[in-house]
C-alpha cells in the first residue's frame, strides 16, 4: 500500500510538470497561459508558437502519461495502483502544483496514459481523433469524441475493470475541461485546427 501510494503521489507530481511552458521559456517564447486561448497545450502552442515548440510540447506531455505508468506496471503493482497512476498524472498535467493548479486539457497525456494502459486503445482512440479532426476541423471535438469512445474500445479490449474506471473518470474529466470549447461549438465561434 505504501508503494502504491508512494508511486501515485510522483506520478502526480510527474504529471504537473506543465511542458508547454518549460518550453516555451527555455526557447525564450511568450507563456501560453498569456496569449491565444490560453491553454498550456500543444495546439496552443502550435498556433501562437509554430510546430517545433508544438511538437516538443505535445511529446513531453504524452510521455508524463505514459511513465508513471510503465513505471508502475514494471514494479508490478496491481491493477488499481496502474489505474490510479495513470490518473494521478493526467490530474497533474490538469492541476499542475508548480504552476498554480492551472493546467491543460490532459488530451495528450491522457493519450500518454491510455498506451501504457493498452496500447491498441491508444492506437484506437487516436484514428478516431484523426478522423473526426479531418472531418470537422476541430481540435476540442476530435478529443472529445475520442475520449468519449475509449472506455468502450477498452471494454470491447476486455481490459480491467479498474483501468476502465480510471478511463471513464478521464473521459469526464476532459469534458470538463473542455466546457468552454463546447461553448463555443455550439455559438460557431471555436477556432479550426490550422487557423492562427
Amino acid at each position: 500500500m505504501v508503494t502504491d501510494a508512494v508511486l501515485i503521489l510522483l506520478a502526480y507530481l510527474f504529471g504537473s510538470i506543465a511542458t508547454a511552458i518549460v518550453v516555451c521559456r527555455l526557447m525564450g517564447l511568450p507563456d501560453p497561459r498569456e496569449i491565444g486561448s490560453g491553454n498550456p497545450g500543444a495546439t496552443n502552442v502550435l498556433r501562437l508558437c509554430g510546430r517545433l515548440p508544438a511538437a516538443l510540447t505535445l511529446v513531453g506531455d504524452f510521455l508524463k502519461g505514459t511513465v508513471p505508468v510503465a513505471v508502475t506496471l514494471a514494479l508490478g503493482r496491481g491493477d488499481m495502483a496502474v489505474a490510479l497512476a495513470g490518473l494521478a498524472a493526467f490530474l497533474g498535467h490538469l492541476y499542475p502544483l508548480y504552476f498554480g493548479f492551472k493546467g491543460g486539457k490532459g488530451v495528450a497525456t491522457g493519450l500518454g496514459v491510455l498506451l501504457a494502459w493498452s496500447w491498441p486503445g491508444m492506437l484506437a482512440t487516436v484514428a478516431v481523433w484523426l478522423v473526426v479532426a479531418a472531418l470537422f476541423r476541430y481540435a476540442s471535438l476530435a478529443a472529445m469524441v475520442s475520449f468519449l469512445l475509449a472506455p468502450l474500445v477498452l471494454l470491447a479490449l476486455d481490459t480491467p475493470g479498474a483501468v476502465m474506471a480510471g478511463m471513464a473518470a478521464i473521459t469526464v474529466l476532459t469534458y470538463w475541461r473542455h466546457r468552454n470549447n463546447i461553448r463555443n461549438l455550439l455559438d460557431g465561434t471555436e477556432n479550426k485546427l490550422g487557423t492562427k
